[in-house]
């Protein structure tokens, strides 16, 4: 059964409109942004000219779509969104960057009557471009929540990744493609990695060779990319690939204007791991969003003041980091919102003016759950997911509420569909929801202490215990629950998250490195990536993590706000010992 999807709601975004939250957010005015005035590479040597500067935009209304419209917007077009079918018809170049689910997706364009529009462009051989989804939706059928029928313009049906030979699903980051033939767009590609994020794909066939013009490997061939004539569409996210991804914008909207050829740089064979920057934002005591860190948890100097530690302005790291290499970067929102996520408005903005000059994935967490306002009125955590979506983030991750899921799941063993972690994934995809996991080590003298599970510690306990289990926690690790990380894990993977940002309470802020039988145990036992995240203090710690666990992804804070240890060191000492990263 195709899934209904939630059009957007409409919120004020105007400063005056603050006054009506409440909490104790801080104004808009005083985030102080300062963004990082990024311009294009010395590759962009053209400009659309004023008669020719637009780029006709099918967003039908769910993901993250305002990342392509910053990209289009940074390579000098101008963006009209379409309507109504004549708007299909009458566009001279047409971007689709599907994001989601499939059935929500065929489900608006049916009822909005754009299919037959869509295929009537495409049959023309038009300028298209169909990033994700949008390449997905040219096949016959999918069989994501389905079958569910498709435009049909291409042979073959898209089908789930198979995770049981040991794989991760969904695919989520940087790998290699091979270009089969001319693609013209993808020319600056050479061998840099792309970014993917889906759990489906379009597989290589007879009937369907002519169209391929790239395909990619995670644990079979899929299809990377297609072109036929001026028909062009990927499954990587060329708004989220760096400028290996803009140069492929680039090439589709300056097909014959002369653009100097990016020198090949790295050597992408396969999925990389990924190397990720976390910034910590909270309100200080003036009122003002700053990065911060903490020692286990604790975000306040320990001076007479007890000021909050104040690491920089979440805008202008989140650009650097972009620009020293960063994979994607993490947002963990910490202020106390907790009455009205959706007047967190500075956060949005946050997110708004990083996603400009910001071209990896973003992620965004706190207060991501369904609420009541002081008004009567009922918001959906779908409905709070959606409002940062909208305002640039690519996944959302929730803490807090998805333990109670857990919960209420192993008491009753029923989906009811109303979980924050169930409503998103179904009209996002589970690629989309991300689920941050704070466990502090309990430790245990013998593991039948306790119904939950255990392992045997690489370090003894303070009284020679040799096995520990991971209590989970909720409200920022304050309040200890009845359920360990692994149950955790277990569960939510089975409600639908697409990744796990591991956490570990004991390790955090102390620089001594991640806990590494805590992340093997929890990547271990699921299909779906693992982050590490938590006690990163050298180099070194990253390649112990890759070498020891199942970990897809590591995550840092500190040592790159304060300098200690940058991105691009991590990313030559893991060349260095063989592992692939992104260049």
């Amino acid at each position: 059964m195709a899934a209904a999807f939630s059009p957007p709601l409409q919120f004020s975004s105007t400063p005056s409109s603050a006054s009506s939250f409440s909490g104790d957010s801080p104004s808009v005015h005083s985030l102080n942004f300062n963004p990082l005035k990024l311009r294009p590479s010395r590759a962009v040597s053209v400009r659309a000219s004023a008669d020719d500067s637009v780029v006709t935009l099918l967003d039908y209304g769910a993901g993250n779509v305002r990342s392509v419209r910053n990209a289009i917007r940074f390579l000098g077009y101008d963006i009209k969104d379409v309507q109504k079918p004549e708007d299909i018809l009458n566009a001279k170049r047409l971007v689709f960057p599907g994001v989601g689910a499939f059935a929500p997706a065929m489900d608006v364009l049916e009822k909005k009557g754009l299919a037959e529009a869509l295929c009537t462009y495409i049959e023309q051989d038009r300028p298209f471009l169909g990033i994700c989804l949008g390449l997905q939706l040219l096949f016959e059928s999918s069989e994501e929540n389905g079958p569910v029928k498709g435009l049909g313009l291409i042979p073959g049906v898209v089908g789930r990744f198979d995770s049981s030979n040991g794989f991760r699903v969904p695919h989520i980051g940087w790998n290699a493609v091979k270009v089969t033939k001319d693609s013209q767009i993808l020319d600056d590609i050479g061998n840099r990695h792309v970014y993917f994020v889906h759990s489906y794909r379009a597989t290589p066939s007879d009937d369907n060779k002519e169209w391929i013009s790239s395909t990619c490997n995670y644990d079979s061939d899929f299809i990377a990319s297609i072109r036929r004539g001026n028909v062009h569409a990927v499954q990587f996210h060329p708004e989220k690939s760096g400028e290996a991804g803009l140069s492929v914008l680039r090439r589709f909207l300056y097909p014959k204007s002369e653009i100097t050829k990016v020198p090949v740089k790295g050597r992408a064979s396969k999925l990389a791991k990924r190397v990720i920057a976390c910034l910590d934002v909270r309100a200080n005591d003036n009122g003002d969003l700053v990065v911060t860190k903490g020692d286990q948890y604790d975000v306040r100097e320990q001076t007479v003041e007890n000021e909050v530690r104040n690491l920089g302005k979440p805008v202008e790291l989140a650009g650097q980091y972009y620009m020293d290499g960063a994979d994607e970067v993490s947002f963990l929102n910490i202020t106390g919102f907790r009455d009205f996520p959706l007047g967190d408005l500075p956060m949005l903005q946050v997110l708004k003016y990083a996603s400009e000059n910001v071209f990896v994935p973003l992620t965004v967490g706190g207060g991501i759950r369904d609420f009541t306002d002081g008004n009567g009125r009922y918001y959906s955590s779908l409905e709070v997911a959606s409002e940062y979506f909208r305002s640039g983030a690519d996944k959302v991750s929730i803490g807090s509420d998805a333990v109670y899921a857990a919960e209420e799941y192993l008491k009753t063993k029923v989906k009811t569909g109303k979980t924050s972690i169930e409503q998103i994934s179904r009209v996002y995809g589970n690629q989309a929801v991300v689920i941050s996991i704070d466990p502090r080590r309990v430790y245990l003298k013998d593991p039948n202490d306790v119904e939950f599970k255990s392992v045997r510690v690489s370090k003894p306990g303070p009284n020679g215990e040799q096995f520990a289990w991971y209590q989970c926690t909720v409200n920022g690790g304050r309040e200890g629950r009845s359920i360990g990380a692994y149950e955790l894990a277990k569960v939510v993977e089975e409600l639908g998250a697409g990744e796990i940002l591991l956490n570990c309470i004991d390790c955090d802020g102390q620089g001594q490195g991640f806990d590494i039988d805590l992340i093997k145990l929890i990547s271990d036992a699921v299909s779906i990536p693992v982050i590490a995240s938590s006690g990163a203090g050298s180099a070194e710690h990253f390649s112990e993590v890759f070498s020891k666990t199942n970990a897809s992804a590591a995550l840092a804070a500190g040592i790159f706000h304060r300098k200690e240890v940058p991105i691009q060191a991590v990313k030559d000492h893991l060349l260095k010992e063989g592992v692939e990263v992104r260049a």
